[in-house]
């Protein structure tokens, strides 16, 4: 799907929703660390905290607790959230995991970020590196594997209750953070379901000029990995990205509400009549049993199924998540994971403020920038040029 449908479709369906049912998200803190102000995002260490969960008690804490895991006790209160909510409101738990360090992070940090910006960004890689769909670093896999050995580790001590849904962005270097950090897991033993993720546009990084974030075609993503699925209407090239234009903040944040949607539309049960954005898709992995029989006939009970859901993404599609739902601003480091419950609520008209999908350029050096702390410089001072696809750009072929 071209830019222009992309915008134009979502135009469309936003001037429906404001006449009729849209979803209200906002989070429910006073789970997770993350949600209060006082954590710092540079210094938090998910794998130190059981990813943020805060010891409490709980609604659905019964007269003893003491066979019960902090993890089991949580999901409990879960289900008991949207058991006693009314039919139009419903509450999931998302896993949003940021992907390994890329070649282009570490590119970054070599080159420093303005400099970056305006020039190296533009160029699919150097004689050393790609960064064009950029690949996972030593770093970066490595950084996958802790994630992995962190949600066993939790598993085997906690008996965390894995994902019922995953999802993630279609660049190389998050397909592959979730490859790793979920393959392998004993997920069937668990009686939990299947490690088949949806490939998702919708979680996508925020787009722009750089190669980084040009991806792969799908046949190449099905090469990786037979069997994952893909939202409806993937292209099999990427429309998305023009290498002349950048998505603005609202555009994504647009994009982002799409996709959470999508996501939480599939989790109900013949109760909604909600107009949504539109959906590219209704494919996934399938709901797993779940810990317990019991916990499976009271999510399916009332109508609300699929409560804990990954997603493995970027640093700027992960902060559009959490503007659009009222998360306080959380910066992931490369690898790191967020837990957010979310509250959704189908709101019937209530008018939705107007929303902006235009894209914009971005100036850029055509030679490489003087080196610069705080802001771009480029060579013999000359003015950055803010028009077309740079032909340097090329010089280094994909």
């Amino acid at each position: 799907m071209k830019l222009s449908t992309l915008s134009a479709s979502a135009a469309l369906a936003l001037s429906t929703l404001t006449a009729a049912t849209h979803i209200n998200y906002t989070i429910v803190p006073g789970y997770f660390l993350q949600d209060d102000e006082s954590t710092d995002p540079s210094t938090f260490d998910y794998t130190a905290n059981n990813f943020g969960l805060i010891p409490r008690t709980y609604d659905a804490d019964k007269n003893s607790t003491d066979s019960l895991s902090i993890w089991q006790r949580f999901h409990r209160q879960l289900i008991y959230l949207n058991n006693h909510a009314p039919k139009h409101v419903s509450y999931k738990l998302f896993f949003m995991g940021r992907h390994g360090e890329g070649y282009h992070n570490a590119a970054e940090d070599y080159f420093g970020t303005p400099a970056w910006n305006c020039y190296y960004a533009l160029l699919p890689g150097n004689t050393t590196h790609t960064w064009f769909d950029a690949d996972l670093t030593p770093s970066g896999l490595e950084q996958a594997q802790i994630a992995h050995a962190y949600w066993l580790h939790q598993h085997t001590l906690h008996r965390i209750h894995f994902p019922d849904l995953y999802y993630t962005s279609p660049m190389t270097r998050a397909l592959k953070t979730a490859n790793i950090t979920f393959t392998g897991l004993p997920l069937q033993q668990a009686h939990a379901a299947p490690f088949i993720p949806e490939v998702k546009e919708g979680f996508r990084e925020g787009m722009s000029m750089h190669t980084c974030n040009h991806r792969r075609s799908k046949g190449y993503i099905e090469g990786l990995f037979p069997g994952w699925k893909f939202e409806a209407g993937f292209s099999e090239e990427d429309e998305l990205w023009t290498g002349t234009t950048g998505e603005t903040s609202e555009a994504q944040d647009l994009r982002s509400r799409e996709a959470l949607d999508d996501i939480f539309l599939r989790g109900t049960s013949k109760r909604s009549n909600i107009v949504p954005l539109p959906l590219k898709g209704v494919c996934h992995g399938g709901h797993g049993p779940g810990h317990s029989g019991q916990e499976d006939e009271e999510e399916e009970g009332k109508g609300k199924k699929d409560l804990v859901v990954s997603i493995t993404a970027h640093s700027g599609e992960i902060s559009s998540i959490l503007r659009v739902i009222g998360h306080q601003p959380f910066r992931l480091s490369t690898g790191a994971v967020i837990p957010v419950l979310i509250r959704a609520e189908e709101v019937r008209g209530q008018l939705l403020p107007t929303t902006t999908t235009a894209w914009t350029v971005s100036a850029y050096c055509t030679e490489p920038p003087v080196t610069s702390v705080t802001d771009c410089v480029c060579a013999s001072s000359a003015a950055p040029v803010t028009s077309g696809f740079p032909v340097f750009a090329t010089s280094i072929p994909y």
